[in-house]
């Protein structure tokens, strides 16, 4: 039995306690995912929160069939993207704190390095919702192509051509030049 599905039988025979193990297992992938969703990292924890008592409330309607992990990652996307729904959400585009890099030669490096990573942040923001959300679930959540395709309910070849579609999206507007352009020539 997965630790998952040990955790969750003992939430529904009424240790609450073991939920905690649960939130710990998940929070920061969950929480790196609302973030790039939300842009806006007080929005995002709010959010979070309210989505793992969300899957709380839920968890008798888990059937153990699929993997836990998709569906609360299904749960927490479906309550971001209902927020942005019905409340009409304007995604803002706040600058996302970068953690400390290390073993950057200097200032100036770390500068160019956090600039790009921006910018990069800027371009993939600037995606469809469905692209980006799997470009993230992909490569910041480690989600393999079956998993991403039962979180969004699409076919595993449209999670394939979505992706690429991204990736050449993403190509294309490094390519095209600017400012991230010029930063990968001095970074």
């Amino acid at each position: 039995m997965d630790e998952d599905v040990a955790f969750i039988n003992q939430v529904l025979t009424g240790d609450k306690q073991a939920y905690t193990h649960i939130i710990n297992k998940y929070k920061n992938s969950l929480y790196a995912t609302v973030l790039r969703m939300m842009k806006n990292p007080q929005t995002a924890q709010d959010l979070l929160q309210e989505a793992f008592v969300k899957a709380y409330e839920q968890l008798p309607k888990f059937d153990q069939k699929g993997s836990f992990k998709s569906w609360l990652y299904r749960v927490t996307i479906n309550h971001c993207l209902d927020t942005l729904r019905k409340k009409s959400y304007q995604v803002k585009q706040e600058e996302i704190q970068d953690e400390q890099l290390v073993n950057a030669a200097s200032p100036e490096i770390i500068f160019l390095k956090r600039e790009k990573n921006r910018e990069l942040e800027r371009l993939i923001a600037r995606l469809p919702e469905q692209e980006r959300l799997i470009l993230l679930l992909r490569y910041a959540n480690d989600c393999s192509y079956v998993e991403i395709s039962e979180l969004l309910h699409i076919p595993l070849s449209d999670v394939r051509n979505k992706l690429h579609r991204a990736k050449k999206k993403l190509r294309t507007k490094i390519e095209e030049g600017g400012y991230f352009d010029d930063l990968s020539k001095r970074g």
